[in-house]
């Protein structure tokens, strides 16, 4: 039997690091090795302690997550889980912690704390044990610029036809934003679901907005699919692709947990293999589990060409493999050519319509 996962517990209350380590080493799969009250003893604990996972607080008075991320990467690539508030700055540094380096979060409940607390510590045993297994490196982007023309020009798709499908979970919001900060404005419509709870999904389409030469926003019901915008799924609520005469429009709704989410990978894809068919690009991007690995098979049987991030780049390699075993995903790509890969697969059928973002 393997030896358990070692954790180390940063954060400033007393009473959270007493029940995240009674809930945490309530799982024999875990050992807690040793709690911090703040980033200063959590970087004393390192030195002294083999840690494989870190429970890291966002919001901490000496020192917030975020800063403490920054300074530990570069000297301690360890693979971090945040635990973080359900506040509008909580939901803000919990992303500048995912860019900072952060592997995934657990939010904090806000009512119903005795059932909500079961939920969260059974959330986190689960994030820790995938964060073991996770790859870790120090996050060496800059702010992007939006990319304001493709590779070459002239040499995308010109059709509202295509659509582009999205999906991602642990380490995604990254990944996300290493593919689509490269999508060019004539770029056809986008469809994406990641792996995150409401509330966070609005910010983070905000955040990827600001930063892409597309619009991203987070999808509303009716939202039409079309060229130089991508749609992000709300947390909490499926989206799926619809075909309403010669445009594609987005329904988003409330829905029964498909592999285990809400929103699902797997009900956006089998949507888009059903609409959208041949018209259709899938790409899988690093995650837990196996959500939408058969959706995507079934856009490939449909006839759309379907990529999934390699195992070296992925954070965790566990929908892209699930993807490529299953038959889903015809290639294996690095992160940084996904988006090449996706513009190559669009070249071959014509010239671009560029588009402004408010057009």
């Amino acid at each position: 039997m393997p030896r358990p996962v070692r954790v180390l517990i940063v954060d400033d209350s007393a009473l959270i690091r007493q029940i995240l380590a009674a809930g945490l080493g309530a799982d024999p799969e875990i050992e807690v090795v040793g709690t911090a009250g703040d980033p200063y003893q959590a970087r004393d604990r390192l030195q002294e302690l083999e840690v494989d996972v870190l429970t890291l607080d966002v919001e901490m008075p000496r020192m917030d997550g975020v800063a403490f991320l920054k300074r530990l990467m570069p000297q301690y690539p360890l693979p971090v889980v945040m635990v973080s508030a359900l506040t509008e700055r909580g939901k803000s540094i919990t992303l500048d912690a995912l860019e900072a380096g952060a592997v995934d979060f657990v939010t904090k409940p806000k009512a119903d704390v005795a059932r909500g607390l079961q939920a969260m510590m059974q959330e986190l045993r689960g994030k820790v044990k995938a964060a073991a297994g996770a790859k870790v490196t120090a996050p060496r982007h800059t702010a992007a610029a939006p990319v304001q023309a493709p590779l070459s020009a002239g040499a995308l798709a010109e059709s509202t036809d295509k659509v582009v499908a999205i999906g991602a979970s642990t380490g995604g919001t990254e990944a996300i934003r290493t593919v689509i900060t490269r999508f060019p404005l004539g770029m056809p419509g986008v469809v994406i679901v990641q792996h995150m709870p409401a509330g966070f999904t609005r910010m983070f389409s905000e955040r990827m907005d600001s930063l892409c030469a597309i619009e991203v926003k987070e999808a509303e019901d009716g939202d039409r699919i079309r060229p130089g915008r991508a749609l992000i799924a709300p947390g909490g609520q499926h989206l799926q692709v619809k075909r309403s005469g010669g445009i594609y429009v987005a329904r988003v709704a409330p829905g029964e947990l498909t592999c285990g989410h809400c929103p699902s990978v797997e009900v956006l894809m089998q949507s888009v293999a059903k609409a959208v068919g041949s018209n259709a690009i899938g790409v899988m991007l690093t995650g837990m589990g196996r959500d939408g690995a058969t959706g995507m098979k079934a856009m490939r049987e449909a006839g759309a060409r379907c990529f999934a991030q390699d195992e070296a780049s992925s954070v965790v390699f566990g929908m892209p493999k699930e993807a490529h075993a299953c038959g889903g995903a015809e290639q294996l790509v690095p992160l940084e050519q996904m988006a090449d890969t996706v513009l190559a697969a669009l070249r071959q059928s014509g010239t671009a319509i560029y588009r402004r973002k408010d057009s």
